[in-house]
C-alpha cells in the first residue's frame, strides 16, 4: 500500500468513529507530513482523492474540512441515487464558508443601496470587476457593453423579444439545445428553426441555406461543453459560422456557460474572432457558484446596448445588489479564481475517469462522446434499441437520466442521452456506467 493510501485510511477510520465529524477541521498537511514521515506533497494527493470522492472539501487558505456523511460518501448504499441528470455543480464543492463571509463583508459594503432599485445595466463596481475577468477569456469589452442580469435566462428572454435593428424576428438554434431557450421562445411566440447539431458539428451548407432563406435574427449557440452532448466546436467551425452570419446580417448569441471549467488555453469563444460587432457573449456565475445566485453577465455591441439596457430596466429594475456585491467581493479576494482551480480538476479528473471506462467497455449499441472538462458527456444508441424503455429501466435501479426529447423543437429520431458528472463521484460514476452498459446491452 502506497503512503498515500495509508494516509487515506487514516483519515477515513478517524472519521468512521467520529474522531473527526461532518464539518471539522482536518489534520494540518504538516502534522501528516510528519506522522508519516512523507513529504506533503504526498500527503497532498491524498487530500486531494478524498476531496474528488466527496468525503472532504478545501477551503482556500485554511485547510481541509469533513463534508456531512462523508463516512458513506466513498461506498454507494443500495437504494442511493445515482443522478446522471444534474445540471448544477456537487453540492460538497461549493464554497458555502467563503461566499457567506463575502455576503457578510458586502451587506456592510452595499447597506445602503439594499432599499432602492437603481443600476439597470448593473453595479458599476461588478462591471467593472466582471470587464477585467472577462479578458482572461478573451473577452473585451467596454463598461458601456457589459451588464449583469439575472442569470442568463433573464439575458435569453430579453433577446428573445428585443428588436435588433436588422428586420428580422425569427430565431435559429441547435438541435439539440438548451431547454430554457426552446422555452422562451415557445412562450414569446418567436418562430424557430433548428438545425441539427451532431459530434461533427452543423452541416454549413444547410446552415447557410437558413440563413439566407428564412430571415434569421440571431443564432443561439453552445460552442463549448455543449448541453445537453458536451461537444464543442474547433477554431475552424467558429470562424466559417463568424463569417456566414456576417454575410446575412445575423447576430450570435453564444451561451459560453461553462467557459470557467475550459482547460484547453487557447480554447477562445467565437466574440474573441469578431470584428465586426456580430457576437452577444453570455456568461453565467450560477454554475460555478450557487443556481441561486442568479448573476450572470452579457457583453451586448454597441448598437444594441440602448436598447438592451432599457427592457433590462423595466424588467426587474436591477438585479439583486446583495448578490452582485456578494460576488464583486468573492472575485476581488482571489477566492473565485481558487474555486475555479478546484473545479477544473475536479471535473476533469471525473471526465478524465468515464473516459478511460467507457473506453474499455465494448457494447455494440453504444458510442461514446466524453469532452475534456464541463458537466456533460454523451452517448448514441443504435436505433433499435427503445430509448424510452432504457430510461425507465434505469430509473427503476435509481439511475437517473433525462429524457432529451426536451432539447428539441420536435420529435426527433436522435439517439444522444446526456450523462452528467456534476453531482456524481468516481465510484458512482463507474457503478451507474456499468449498469447501463448492461441494460442497453440487455435492450
Amino acid at each position: 500500500m502506497n503512503k498515500y493510501e495509508r494516509i487515506m485510511k487514516y483519515i477515513k477510520r478517524k472519521i468512521v468513529i467520529c474522531d473527526i465529524k461532518a464539518g471539522e477541521k482536518l489534520p494540518s498537511i504538516r502534522n501528516v507530513s510528519e506522522k508519516f514521515k512523507c513529504s506533503k506533497a504526498t500527503v497532498v494527493k491524498a487530500y486531494e482523492v478524498m476531496e474528488n470522492q466527496n468525503i472532504i472539501y478545501s477551503v482556500p487558505k485554511s485547510g481541509y474540512y469533513v463534508i456531512e456523511n462523508s463516512s458513506k460518501s466513498s461506498t454507494l448504499e443500495n437504494n442511493e441515487k445515482i443522478d446522471f441528470e444534474a445540471a448544477a455543480q456537487d453540492k460538497s464543492a461549493l464554497p458555502y464558508k467563503e461566499f457567506q463571509h463575502c455576503a457578510d463583508i458586502a451587506m456592510d459594503l452595499y447597506k445602503n443601496s439594499l432599499f432602492n432599485a437603481s443600476y439597470a445595466q448593473g453595479h458599476p463596481n461588478l462591471i467593472e470587476v466582471v470587464r477585467k475577468q472577462l479578458e482572461n477569456y478573451q473577452v473585451f469589452a467596454n463598461k458601456e457593453s457589459v451588464f449583469i442580469t439575472s442569470g442568463s435566462q433573464q439575458a435569453i428572454n430579453i433577446l428573445t423579444i428585443m428588436d435588433f435593428g436588422n428586420n428580422k424576428k425569427n430565431v435559429l438554434v441547435e438541435e439539440p439545445t438548451y431547454y430554457g431557450v426552446l422555452k422562451s421562445l415557445e412562450l414569446n411566440h418567436i418562430k424557430t428553426i433548428g438545425i441539427k447539431r451532431g459530434a461533427n458539428g452543423i452541416d454549413f451548407d444547410e446552415f447557410e441555406k437558413i440563413l439566407k432563406s428564412q430571415s434569421i435574427k440571431f443564432f443561439y449557440t453552445i460552442p463549448r461543453f455543449h448541453n445537453p452532448t458536451g461537444f464543442s466546436y474547433d477554431i475552424e467551425d467558429k470562424k466559417i459560422i463568424l463569417k456566414l452570419c456576417k454575410k446575412y446580417d445575423v447576430y450570435i448569441v453564444e451561451d459560453d456557460y461553462l467557459v470557467d471549467l475550459e482547460i484547453d488555453k487557447k480554447a477562445d469563444p467565437i466574440y474573441a474572432l469578431d470584428m465586426d460587432s456580430r457576437v452577444i457573449y453570455l456568461k453565467t456565475y450560477s454554475k460555478v457558484l450557487f443556481p441561486g445566485l442568479r448573476v450572470s453577465t452579457a457583453v451586448i455591441p454597441s448598437k444594441l446596448s440602448k436598447i438592451f439596457k432599457e427592457y433590462k430596466k423595466w424588467n426587474d429594475l436591477n438585479t439583486s445588489i446583495l448578490s452582485q456585491g456578494t460576488l464583486e467581493v468573492y472575485i476581488k479576494s482571489g477566492m473565485f479564481d481558487e474555486n475555479i482551480k478546484k473545479l477544473r480538476r475536479i471535473y476533469g479528473e471525473r471526465m478524465n475517469y468515464l473516459k478511460e471506462l467507457t473506453q474499455n467497455l465494448c457494447s455494440a449499441n453504444i458510442k461514446w462522446y466524453i469532452p475534456k472538462s464541463g458537466f456533460f458527456a454523451s452517448f448514441e444508441m443504435k436505433k433499435t434499441v427503445d430509448v424510452n424503455r432504457i430510461i425507465e429501466k434505469l430509473k427503476s435501479k435509481n439511475i437517473i437520466i433525462i429524457d432529451t426529447a426536451k432539447f428539441y423543437l420536435n420529435n426527433n429520431d436522435d439517439r444522444f442521452i446526456r450523462i452528467s458528472v456534476s453531482r456524481t463521484n468516481l465510484h458512482k460514476i463507474k457503478k451507474g456506467i456499468y449498469e447501463i452498459v448492461k441494460v442497453v446491452e440487455e435492450g
